[in-house]
């Protein structure tokens, strides 16, 4: 029998089969968690070489952030219906394509069409590659498949700016996009060869195009008015996208409200426990992507340091979430989530209140460092028990689908919070251009993000109050992308918790 022809559900971790699918798997959502922390890196590299403002590299950001969160429920559901593996092979050649594409992008205008390109893939690819796990391993070895999946993603998360600074200095920053080809390579003939073809034999209606359309489409307007303030202030160029963005949102609620099989179900927001820890993440998280996207911009334009200097500086918070982040959830289950969700936001607010210190001049160890690891310590409390928390809130059959939600919801808020963070800021088209400048309005942001951080705790002290429906430990605890909770399918058999 051929490794193709192994059965879904069958396949275990210490065979050959198993160790391909598994590759497959890790390679795919590399890319994807590379892609997110590289990118930013590179940003000041990109404006200078394609003379783009401040809002072009907003939207080099935000372009795949949103086709993303507003396709990423659609794609887990386009690979129950048409096969997981299908469906991911389709992202990860899609995702290359559009990181050939930024490669070679000769303007800003083009590199943000293809970054939104980009995020269509990454809307396919990210979902596919943990619903290969789920699906294709034997339930015994699930477990395992998934921390070693989860723990692999998590090295690729951390090592993600030192690899982004290192191919800006090196090669130059094309490369931060074009080092997904060698990775699709390896990654397609894999798939097709050794990971099993599985289905959702559930998976059943119409899918939801109208209401991914109106939620994207209500996303994109809100960025273009926000990021487009600075330059045009209140003027039909700003006014007209933002009031059209709310009209749109009004609509998309109304539609997912009425549909049969929307992509979104509100009435899953019925239950208070998972509506509160969502209010939660967006704040959380919309200062998350606000902080990432602005640091590597003061560390290169105010400090002067270079790519790999700055890349490698940021590297405190991801190695400690994949260190500590597992423990981390075991003490969140002994003590309450209220505490950890509350704790974890204010030591992420302190993180980024001593980030105000970072200026020209600044030194790494005394000035840089101290804020990275209270940012970390702070994420390390957060994340886990904020994902196991989504996880319990809701009965098991539904665990993967509120996982989604939570993704999107806190992609949604990055992407709002980088087009209007350094609006709130005051920032101009050409601020980093002016290191003086920019580092007066980065300690203002800074402020801002820690405000969020405070609010998003007082939220959960006040609101994280009903006890669990079920103990729950999520199965990617070390998955620690800085930008989005992880995605997680729940408990697969249905188990009240798993030692």
């Amino acid at each position: 029998m051929s490794d193709s022809a192994a059965d879904a559900g069958a396949v275990r971790l210490g065979t050959p089969v198993g160790r391909w699918v598994l590759l497959t798997a890790v390679l795919g959502s590399g890319m994807a968690l590379l892609d997110s922390t590289v990118v930013n890196v590179a940003l000041p590299h990109i404006g200078r070489d394609l003379d783009a403002d401040l809002g072009a590299l907003q939207w080099t950001v935000n372009a795949y952030m949103l086709t993303l969160a507003g396709l990423i429920l659609l794609g887990g559901s386009l690979g129950d219906r048409y096969g997981r593996r299908r469906v991911f092979v389709i992202g990860t050649v899609w995702f290359a394509l559009a990181s050939l594409l930024c490669g070679v992008a000769p303007d800003a205008g083009i590199l943000i069409a293809a970054r939104a390109l980009q995020g269509i893939g990454g809307a396919l690819l990210t979902p596919g590659s943990l619903a290969l796990i789920q699906a294709v391993f034997h339930p015994d070895d699930r477990a395992g498949a998934v921390g070693a999946w989860s723990g692999l993603g998590g090295v690729a998360a951390a090592v993600g700016p030192f690899v982004g600074g290192w191919l800006v200095d090196g090669p130059g920053w094309r490369w931060v996009f074009l080092i997904n080809l060698p990775l699709a390579a390896v990654c397609v003939p894999v798939a097709l060869k050794h990971v099993p073809e599985t289905r959702d034999p559930a998976a059943h209606g119409r899918f939801d195009a109208p209401g991914a359309a109106l939620g994207a489409l209500a996303l994109a307007a809100v960025t273009y008015a926000l990021i487009a303030a600075p330059d045009k202030g209140a003027s039909p160029w700003v006014i007209v996208p933002g009031v059209a963005g709310v009209l749109l949102g009004v609509a998309f609620v109304y539609v997912e409200g009425r549909r049969a099989n929307p992509m979104l179900p509100l009435g899953i927001f019925a239950v208070r426990q998972f509506s509160a820890i969502n209010v939660v993440t967006v704040f959380v998280y919309a200062a998350f992507s606000g902080f990432f996207f602005l640091s590597v911009l003061q560390l290169q334009v105010v400090v002067g340091w270079s790519a790999l200097e700055a890349g490698t500086a940021l590297l405190p918070t991801t190695v400690l979430m994949l260190l500590l982040s597992a423990r981390s959830g075991r003490i969140a289950q002994r003590v309450g989530a209220r505490l950890p969700l509350t704790a974890g936001p204010l030591l992420c607010a302190a993180g980024m209140l001593l980030m105000t210190r970072v200026g020209a001049g600044a030194r790494y160890w005394t000035d840089v460092l101290p804020g990275l690891v209270v940012l970390g310590l702070g994420m390390v409390v957060l994340v886990a028990p904020l994902t196991a928390t989504v996880l319990a809130s809701v009965d098991v059959a539904r665990a993967g689908l509120a996982s989604g939600i939570n993704n999107a919801a806190a992609r949604a808020a990055g992407l709002i919070a980088v087009a209007a963070l350094p609006l709130a800021a005051g920032m101009s088209p050409d601020v980093y251009r002016d290191p003086a400048a920019f580092s007066a309005s980065f300690d203002r942001a800074m402020l801002l993000c820690a405000g969020a951080l405070v609010v998003g705790a007082a939220l959960a002290w006040g609101t994280v109050r009903a006890p669990e429906r079920r103990v729950c430990h999520p199965e990617c605890e070390y998955h620690c992308g800085v930008t989005s909770p992880p995605l997680d399918p729940g408990d697969a058999q249905g188990l009240p918790g798993r030692s």
